[in-house]
């Protein structure tokens, strides 16, 4: 996947569930066992990504760690 491919949200879209993270690169899996989606690592560039499958809206806290990730 390019980078920034799942960093954009579409406004039409309204997400599912909207989750707040403190680290800035985030696994989802849809959230459903095996009636979920593959997993997926997303990397909030700025403030929030939503899951290209399941529109799962991830938003970064305020005042979260600026991780480094691999």
């Amino acid at each position: 996947m390019p980078d920034g491919a799942a960093t954009m949200t579409t406004p039409q879209v309204t997400p599912t569930e909207i989750i707040h993270v403190n680290t800035r690169t985030i696994a989802c899996d849809g959230g459903d066992g095996p009636l979920g989606h593959p997993r997926v690592f997303l990397r909030i560039p700025q403030d929030k990504v939503m899951c290209p499958y399941c529109s799962r809206l991830y938003i970064l806290n305020p005042g979260a760690d600026h991780d480094s990730g691999h």
